[in-house]
């Protein structure tokens, strides 16, 4: 989903003025660093300390840009560079084009889907010494290739001989990229580089969300038509068909290699995007990523001028714009989708749900990704009744807050079924999957529970599945509820699903209030013996030798490594990520790691070891935490330092000690920026023997525990006290 184009201010010619056509490809110091494998401020230097570095050619006095051949040439005569990565360089190629990244994205994809659908054309093309040839003979053969695989009046314009005339090497690396890596996965890496580079341009629906949305909608059978008049990127889409295709396979499973049936009917995948590049890069990304799909996506504004309004599917998936006011209100009032009513201007995604029902055959579903306030609004009750009353409103799901943009909000999943002849009696599932998913988890401090998406997905399809098979549901208090819709017919039509969820026992009931009372009672005995006393003093601050974290690392004393890297393995379980968070808040490891891309290998985490000291270097706080067992394993998260003494040099609870005093972090810190960032470099600590750290270390790792022991304190009474509110207002607790 795209908010930001419209259809009226984009312009598709596909041509490049002449004044631009002979500038070189243009790289910027973040994308030399990734050329050289270095950070930024290395880039920085060379540029100081290098009379040769080559000269900007664009960009601004901030934000230079070099040419990119420039830049390799440098590079490789200092020796910093033996050849650029192949990804590297098309990338690179695409950032630099004078017709900038989206046409040249749009140009590499269909070249990808050109190599990937007739190899041996792309072979003959590629073999061309002369890159006129090579332009001027691929337009035709890719328009070819387009409307075969995406039908007519598809997105993918502008691939003119005067659009590509300035992209021969562009074309010829895609190409070799697609050798390397096959088609899919180029076009996988390359669209998600420029999607991450671009995160204010797009809102994106995350991987989760998607899955349960499709799994939802439950389109049965391979030969089925799925609708996303909302695409963006087409990640609804591309679930809905990952979904299909697990359903065919259990199915062929199910019934035997004889009885496949159907199976070689592909899905048709139906989209439409109201920002043409958008609309293209998806085009590109499903037809390449789902060649057994059809795929028809369309560039145009869905309210507006629908492209698929004679389309009757069995399955429409929407993540819509959220409160646009400007979504056609004047110019739609009489259009023959608002069956259940005219929605008022700023009910824009009660515009999208009657859009999405009259899109579907009778009795297909539609799932759509909505506000909380929807479900709501006094604007938009008469629909909202209207949609009870009929039977099309089937189910409102509650997500926990995080599932998807914007984050600080817990979305609605509404789930619609397009009513037959003979319409079922009105009943509305009402669940709450943030509940179970996001729950007081034991020892979780406040704000920073994260949606387990294992559990909202069985929360949401069990009790969806149970009340669409059998017409309604047991209750079950706090997470599921199915109601009359004439229990709902009030004033305000509210159909949040909070409202109408009976609570759950407090806490557990008196007998967990009770257990949780005896372990504060214990955990608070532990604090008073565990408080430290300040025993001695000296008559004024120690005169140590003092040294630095980056002059230990330098002499071996201990490994330093930044967090962040890394990505999940194709095989096997993946670790737990330990975030700044959960060092913050001294909880176990709760992050997990991004999946690999598609077309490499995925990138080795930086492992915690016991004994290792963790760092983090965003924020202020003075904190480092000292692993044990029970984190080894886990991965360094972001905005992490990990620092792992040699045990015959330094010991860690000494380390650990002294890197959190106050004065050593305000030496250390930076105040640039908004945040504040510690460069763990230069957090110093005393050079002492070995058995006079292991004294500091006893000291320190007693505050420690006294530390983790107040910290539970606070967590119990938090429970406790809650708990027995809960419990006195709901009559499960007396006041006797």
């Amino acid at each position: 989903m795209a908010h930001n184009a419209s259809p009226d201010n984009v312009t598709d010619t596909g041509t490049v003025p002449a004044r631009t056509q002979d500038r070189p490809t243009e790289v910027t110091a973040a994308g030399i660093a990734r050329l050289a494998g270095v950070g930024r401020a290395a880039v920085s230097n060379w540029r100081r300390r290098h009379a040769d570095f080559p000269k900007p050619v664009g960009g601004t006095g901030t934000s230079p840009a070099f040419a990119l051949r420039d830049i390799e040439q440098w590079l490789r005569d200092q020796g910093k560079l033996a050849e650029v990565p192949l990804r590297e360089r098309v990338w690179q190629q695409l950032v630099g084009h004078p017709a900038g990244a989206a046409a040249a994205l749009r140009q590499a994809g269909a070249v990808l889907l050109l190599a990937h659908d007739r190899p041996a054309a792309w072979q003959q093309l590629r073999a061309a010494a002369d890159d006129a040839e090579l332009t001027g003979v691929l337009p035709a053969v890719l328009d070819a290739v387009l409307a075969a695989r995406l039908g007519p009046g598809h997105p993918v314009r502008g691939l003119t001989r005067e659009a590509l005339a300035p992209s021969a090497a562009l074309v010829r690396a895609t190409g070799d990229l697609a050798a390397a890596d096959g088609a899919a996965a180029a076009y996988d890496f390359l669209l998600g580089r420029h999607l991450d580079a671009n995160p204010r341009q797009y809102t994106l629906t995350p991987p989760g969300p998607a899955a349960l949305m499709a799994e939802l909608a439950a389109v049965a059978g391979p030969s089925g038509t799925v609708l996303d008049p909302a695409c963006g990127a087409g990640a609804l889409l591309a679930a809905a068909r990952e979904r299909t295709a697990e359903e065919s396979d259990a199915g062929e499973r199910d019934a035997g290699e004889g009885d496949a049936g159907e199976s070689d009917a592909p899905v048709t995948l139906y989209g439409q995007e109201a920002d043409a590049d958008l609309a293209a890069l998806t085009a590109l990304r499903l037809a390449l990523g789902v060649p057994d799909a059809q795929v028809r996506v369309r560039a145009a504004d869905t309210l507006r001028a629908d492209a698929f309004s004679d389309l009757a599917a069995d399955a429409v998936l929407v993540h819509p714009p959220f409160n646009e006011r400007n979504w056609g209100h004047d110019e739609l009032a009489y259009d023959p989708r608002w069956e259940y009513g005219f929605p008022a201007r700023t009910e824009s995604e009660l515009a999208w749900v009657q859009h999405a029902l009259a899109r579907l055959r009778e009795g297909g579903t539609a799932v759509l990704l909505m506000p909380p306030a929807a479900a709501s609004r006094r604007s938009g009750r008469r629909i909202r009744a209207d949609l009870l009353r009929r039977g099309a409103l089937r189910a409102v799901i509650a997500l926990p807050a995080g599932a998807a943009p914007p984050n600080g909000v817990p979305l609605h999943l509404w789930v619609l079924r397009k009513p037959g002849t003979t319409p079922p009696a009105p009943q509305l599932l009402v669940v709450d999957a943030a509940g179970p998913a996001t729950g007081p988890a034991a020892g979780a401090p406040a704000g920073r529970d994260k949606p387990d998406w294992q559990t909202v997905r069985t929360t949401a399809v069990e009790a969806w599945r149970t009340f669409d098979r059998d017409g309604g549901i047991e209750e079950q208090p706090g997470v599921r509820r199915s109601l009359a819709a004439i229990d709902l017919l009030d004033d305000d039509v509210d159909l949040a699903p909070a409202r109408h969820l009976p609570p759950p026992a407090a806490a557990g009931g008196p007998a967990e209030l009770a257990r949780i009372r005896e372990r504060l009672s214990t955990t608070l005995a532990r604090t008073t013996a565990l408080t430290p006393r300040p025993d001695g003093g000296a008559a004024g601050p120690a005169r140590w030798p003092l040294t630095t974290v980056g002059e230990l690392a330098r002499s071996g004393a201990l490994v330093l490594r930044a967090g962040g890297a890394g990505t999940a393995p194709a095989r096997g379980a993946a670790p737990a990520v330990l975030t700044d968070h959960d060092v913050l808040g001294g909880d176990a490891p709760s992050g997990t790691l991004p999946e690999a891309p598609a077309s490499g290998p995925a990138e080795e985490p930086v492992l915690l070891q016991a004994g290792d000291v963790v760092v983090p270097v965003l924020g202020g706080g003075a904190v480092a935490r000292v692993t044990d067992d029970s984190t080894a394993g886990a991965a360094l998260g972001r905005n992490l330092t990990l620092l792992r003494p040699d045990p015959a040099a330094l010991d860690p609870w000494f380390l650990a000690g002294f890197l959190r005093g106050t004065a050593n972090n305000r030496q250390a810190s930076s105040y640039a920026s908004t945040a504040t960032r510690l460069d763990v470099r230069r957090l110093q600590l005393p050079r002492l023997p070995l058995a006079d750290q292991r004294r500091y270390g006893q000291r320190f790792r007693d505050l420690a525990a006294f530390e983790g022991a107040l910290r539970l304190s606070a967590r119990l009474g938090e429970q406790l006290v809650q708990g027995l509110h809960d419990g006195l207002t709901d009559g499960s607790v007396t006041p006797d």
